[in-house]
């Protein structure tokens, strides 16, 4: 994964392959519309990346034939893109009232306790990062976490089930 000053200081060139899916998503739109492939274009390089440095959205940009603006406008809109490195794991937890009435503040401060980083920071081995998002549409089942880039759901969430939940990808990560 690429960290911030490695990002502004290297080239950015996407491989072949990469290249190869970004024709596949164009050619699914209109000639001319090649800007409605940002979206799912931003996945992939974010997937490869690990994050969206300023010179990768000025690569994707140049690539679709875009204003820099455009791109960065985009990125900067949805929260599912992320504009400086993250952890391996994000664990991105419900902040909306339903799971803040269940705990989602409690396990929001025994995550950053237990990680040792603020909200956006990551921790010093590049496993984690968390962060506090809106609705993940299961208020039922609070407080809840989904970790990406699968997007997995953790539901009904204890300090216990925290503990375990980052052991497990700890050695997962060792694997």
């Amino acid at each position: 994964m690429l960290r911030v000053d490695d990002a502004q200081a290297a080239p950015v060139t996407f491989s072949p392959e990469l290249i190869k899916q970004f024709d596949d998503i164009v050619s699914r739109y209109p000639v001319g519309k090649q800007k409605s492939a940002l979206l799912p274009i931003l996945h992939l390089v974010q997937a490869e990346y690990g994050w969206l440095s300023a010179p990768v959205m000025d690569k994707v940009a140049e690539y679709l034939q875009l204003q820099s603006i455009e791109v960065y406008e985009v990125a900067t809109f949805y929260s599912m893109y992320f504009m400086r490195p993250q952890g391996k794991y994000v664990l991105e937890v419900c902040r909306t009232g339903p799971c803040c009435l269940v705990g989602a503040e409690k396990i929001m401060d025994y995550i950053e306790q237990k990680l040792g980083v603020k909200e956006g920071e990551v921790t010093p081995d590049g496993l984690f990062s968390w962060r506090g998002v809106e609705c993940l549409a299961a208020c039922g089942f609070g407080p809840v976490l989904q970790i990406g880039p699968e997007y997995t759901f953790y539901e009904n969430l204890t300090e216990q089930s925290v503990d375990t939940l980052i052991s497990d990808l700890k050695a997962k990560s060792n694997n």
